[in-house]
């Protein structure tokens, strides 16, 4: 299992683009959980299969789940740390960031 340490300057604008996909809570707190139900179970991904042109034809691997994946968030000022532990490669944490959140993050480590 891997962690992954994320970095997200303006907790605030942690919106992804797409309505439908992005994350609505407000505290660092309902993010963790978001993205550790992301990470999780395949409803998210079953969202974003359902608005895309062909989603017969979308690649069962971008589906993958870890149903251990857990995720810790921490506030400090306006920016948010979060600490991913799971078995999924980045690529795959990197998508559901992205659908959630946009582009307001930053990997800063992996171990």
């Amino acid at each position: 299992m891997s962690l992954f340490l994320i970095h997200i300057e303006h907790f605030t604008r942690a919106r992804g683009t797409e309505p439908a996909l992005a994350f609505a809570g407000d505290s660092p707190e309902a993010l963790a959980e978001a993205i550790e139900d992301a990470l999780q179970r395949p409803t998210l991904f079953a969202r974003w299969c359902a608005l895309q042109h062909e989603p017969d034809k979308v690649p069962v691997a971008l589906g993958a789940l870890d149903p251990a994946a857990s995720v810790r968030a921490e506030s400090r000022d306006l920016h948010v740390e979060l600490e991913i532990r799971s078995t999924l490669p980045m690529k795959i944490i990197a998508q559901r960031l992205t659908w959630l959140i946009g582009p307001h993050w930053d990997l800063r480590n992996v171990k």
